[in-house]
């Protein structure tokens, strides 16, 4: 079983920035991958980023060049760095492991972008 616990969320003005932070109770070394979701209200979860165990990483194209995923091995946290936020990135966001043959999911973050 593995716990995941976020934080980071809150309320930033346009261009403003904020770092998610996704702790997690069990290894990195037996994850096979990892990454962000998120959740805009009326809107279906869509894929922020994911990263496989060897590093490679996708983005989706709206985020490319603003965000950016990175760990803390040692503290078995997953991060995700938020830069430039637009009103549009405006949704609860979600960290998930893939534990092989589970899919573990954070609690979520409300993140607000709003002037």
């Amino acid at each position: 079983q593995v716990q995941l616990v976020e934080s980071g969320g809150g309320l930033v003005q346009p261009g403003g920035s904020l770092r998610l932070s996704c702790a997690a109770s069990g290894s990195f070394f037996s994850f096979f991958a990892m990454g962000w979701h998120r959740q805009a209200p009326g809107k279906q979860r869509e894929v922020v980023v994911h990263m496989s165990r060897s590093g490679t990483t996708v983005y989706a194209d709206s985020v490319k060049g603003r965000f950016t995923i990175s760990t803390e091995n040692a503290k078995n946290t997953i991060y995700l760095q938020m830069n430039n936020l637009k009103p549009e990135d405006t949704a609860v966001y979600y960290c998930y492991v893939d534990a092989g043959p589970k899919i573990y999911w954070g609690q979520g973050t409300q993140v607000t972008v709003s002037s």
